[in-house]
């Protein structure tokens, strides 16, 4: 099915005259720079960033396989989804479909935006339901955002139940890809250009050990990223985030033995925390992190804390009842846990 995405957008949106910054005025290259108020005096970070980031989504095209007018690049994946919901759904009028439990922005930015969140429980399995979710959609819903690798429970979702979503579902689907890299799969941007509906976020966050720059990145349809960058700030990314992103991507050698290493540590502390009495459950996990099920999750929590080991209490969470969220650590990391929890 190909959707109509002009039709999706908001009507304000679609005649929004967009602000035109003054270096995304100009093209090419020149030394005397006298058109956006900048200080003249050399340093480091006098001028502004490339507001169009070119050199960085050119290096993303090719290790993505994509093209660079498919990527927006945003303030984490958090700005993209803000942007998404702002575009796309009309405060008090339309409405975003969000199966849970899941990653807690894409509602806190619906509530942001005044945008109706409609829900539907994941199965016992933390999959998708599908009748269920074809069946809480209506003709306002303009949004379905799936986290795949799931937060927090680390599965990935069924990609044939994802693919029938993408061929019904007569707005955006967005998948969530943050944990990806963690996967033997090669996630859904291979579809891109099949479905003009498909919106894949992934992030330098996690696999490439940058969350502290804040990239986040988002593919679609030329169409897409067009309305996206029409409402974006117009330096949102800011020069030493492009630098030092620019920089990392050329160890993708690094990043693919940090990752190899992850799995390792993720496979040992599985079996660590199955011997550990506390422990009730550990969940089957595609990313950085296990869904642990133990006694008594508050309890536990507290008394990691009291020894610096922090991990996530999720109790609060739908179908994560006495659930933690435990990062895999470093082989240290993840031995001080266990011999914690060990005590008991």
């Amino acid at each position: 099915m190909l959707i109509d995405i002009n039709s999706l957008v908001r009507k304000n949106i679609m005649k929004l005259k967009p602000y035109s910054s003054a270096r995304a005025e100009f093209r090419g290259t020149a030394s005397v720079f006298l058109d956006a108020n900048e200080n003249p005096y050399p340093s480091l970070y006098n001028r502004y960033p490339d507001p169009h980031q070119l050199a960085l989504k050119k290096k993303i095209a090719i290790l993505k396989n994509v093209k660079a007018e498919q990527i927006f690049l945003g303030n984490g994946s958090d700005e993209p989804i803000d942007l998404l919901i702002r575009a796309f759904c009309e405060p008090g009028l339309d409405n975003v479909l969000i199966p849970t439990p899941t990653y807690g922005m894409y509602t806190v930015s619906a509530e942001i935006n005044a945008v109706e969140i409609r829900t539907v429980k994941l199965t016992s399995e933390f999959d998708i339901d599908q009748l269920a979710t074809e069946g809480a959609w209506n003709n306002k819903t303009k949004l379905l955002f799936l986290c795949s690798p799931n937060n927090p429970t680390g599965n990935l979702l069924n990609k044939d139940r994802i693919e029938s979503l993408l061929q019904r579902f007569s707005g955006l689907v967005i998948i969530d890809e943050a944990y990806i890299d963690f996967t033997d799969y090669a996630g859904f941007l291979p579809l891109l250009n099949r479905y003009n509906n498909l919106v894949v976020l992934q992030t330098l966050s996690k696999a490439w050990g940058l969350a502290g720059i804040r990239l986040g990145m988002c593919f679609s349809n030329v169409e897409v990223i067009n309305v996206l960058n029409k409402i974006k700030p117009p330096y949102n990314i800011n020069n030493l985030t492009q630098k030092i992103a620019l920089e990392s991507l050329e160890e993708v050698d690094r990043k693919e033995n940090w990752v190899n290493e992850i799995k390792i540590q993720r496979e040992f502390l599985r079996k660590g925390l199955d011997k550990t009495k506390l422990v009730i459950k550990v969940f089957p996990s595609d990313a950085n992190f296990l869904l642990t099920k133990v006694k008594n999750a508050k309890a536990i929590y507290e008394r990691l804390v009291a020894k610096g080991i922090i991990t996530r209490d999720r109790s609060n969470v739908v179908l994560c009842d006495n659930c933690l969220r435990i990062t895999v650590g470093t082989p240290v990391e993840n031995r001080i846990l266990l011999d914690e929890l060990n005590k008991a």
